[in-house]
């Protein structure tokens, strides 16, 4: 005879049992849809890229994807400008699942001119141990010693030789836009909210917000889509982080030992104190269409990845507006300057000006270049350079995610 208090151990037993079986099947239920979960996010972000991978190879020229039969997912992209760079957002979409990524694009560097000197002025000379790696286009095939020390005179050529136009190859007409005004959401820098004690951030999926900042800025991280603008000039301290930011003012000065990535556009002046860093993909970029004189002076040991560009002056006013690159520095990216070039620094990349001068302490020489190198062909062939010109027949690629 079974006793009473035995059944109800029995049914307890029972009870325990089917409470672990049950949640046994709910963490394998749990499970399985996790792994559900992962493996669609997977199949998602797979998408994206192949979404990435379409807009490139369609050379950025927008075109509606069709959906993934496959795996139910539609894809679609959009192209915007952000200062010079193009800025590409791909989108994966699931019923209420969406994956975004955003990306600076542009095209492969192609280029291998060394320099291009305009044909308008007398023909190039060298002093001391001048290296030009890659085609140049130069007013003569020849380049004369000019004996300005007493060290020797040593010049390496390496790759093809023409005779240069009288105008430069014309810029891309998006750099002169730039300057009629950029598409943005105006703010007060009080109404940016801010991620942490100094970081003010806007992500590359909102509109681009315009700040009006005080002629110094200092002690203070921008980072993503903003705009950066004073009506007299802009002093950026070496304290400051700034990270994909555009700055426009007709005056910008860095403070020596500055390290960030910009786009920086001015119609009077640009100046880069001492080593000062400008990280890929960086701009350094004055248009003067004015009879005003104006400059970029780049001082010694600075570094900028990217471009230099001065331009919008008329043959007339050549010799009021100029570039200075000081000594010990590297432009990794290109120059062009329709005005004149003071090149003391080396370039991995191109330089195209109207006209070289070489300013020494007692005089200054007129299209004569002195102890540099410039190489086009030790840019890597996966570099992607600041479009200087029209180049929608060339393969693009990524130069940096941002989002």
């Amino acid at each position: 005879m079974i006793k009473a208090h035995s059944l109800l151990y029995a049914i307890y037993i029972c009870l325990i049992v089917s409470i672990i079986c049950g949640a046994l099947l709910y963490f394998s239920n749990l499970y399985t849809q996790l792994n559900l979960h992962y493996n669609i996010q997977e199949e998602m972000y797979v998408h994206n890229q192949s979404v990435v991978n379409f807009a490139l190879g369609n050379k950025i020229i927008q075109e509606e994807i069709p959906t993934d039969e496959k795996s139910g997912i539609d894809g679609f992209y959009t192209i915007k400008q952000y200062g010079l760079l193009t800025l590409l957002t791909a989108n994966s979409v699931l019923r209420k699942d969406t994956i975004t990524s955003t990306h600076f694009v542009g095209s492969y560097a192609s280029d291998k001119t060394a320099i291009h000197l305009a044909n308008f002025t007398k023909s190039l000379s060298f002093s001391g141990i001048v290296k030009l790696i890659g085609d140049n286009a130069l007013p003569t095939k020849q380049i004369e010693p000019s004996y300005l020390t007493n060290k020797p005179n040593e010049l390496v050529i390496k790759g093809k030789t023409s005779i240069s136009e009288i105008r430069l190859p014309e810029i891309n007409l998006e750099f002169a836009k730039l300057f009629e005004g950029i598409n943005s959401e105006k703010k007060a820098l009080n109404e940016i909210e801010k991620q942490k004690d100094s970081l003010h951030f806007n992500s590359f999926h909102n509109s681009t917000k315009e700040v009006y900042v005080n002629s110094v800025i200092g002690s203070v991280i921008f980072k993503g889509n903003f705009i950066l603008k004073n009506k007299d000039s802009i002093y950026v301290k070496k304290n400051t982080v700034l990270e994909d930011i555009i700055l426009m003012a007709p005056k910008i000065t860095f403070e020596s030992g500055f390290t960030g990535n910009v786009q920086a556009f001015a119609t009077k002046g640009i100046t880069l104190e001492e080593k000062v860093i400008l990280n890929y993909p960086s701009v350094i970029c004055v248009y003067n269409n004015s009879f005003e004189g104006s400059l970029i002076n780049i001082k010694k040991e600075c570094n900028i990845t990217g471009a230099v560009v001065l331009f919008g002056n008329s043959f007339e006013n050549i010799g009021k507006n100029s570039i200075e690159i000081d000594s010990d520095g590297l432009i990794f990216g290109d120059i062009y300057c329709t005005g004149k070039l003071d090149l003391k620094s080396n370039v991995i990349g191109s330089v195209y000006t109207n006209r070289f001068f070489l300013k020494t302490t007692s005089s200054t020489y007129d299209n004569t270049i002195s102890d540099i190198e410039i190489n086009s062909t030790k840019r890597p062939n996966y570099y992607i350079a600041i479009p200087l010109f029209d180049a929608k027949k060339t393969t693009y690629g990524i130069l940096k995610k941002v989002l």
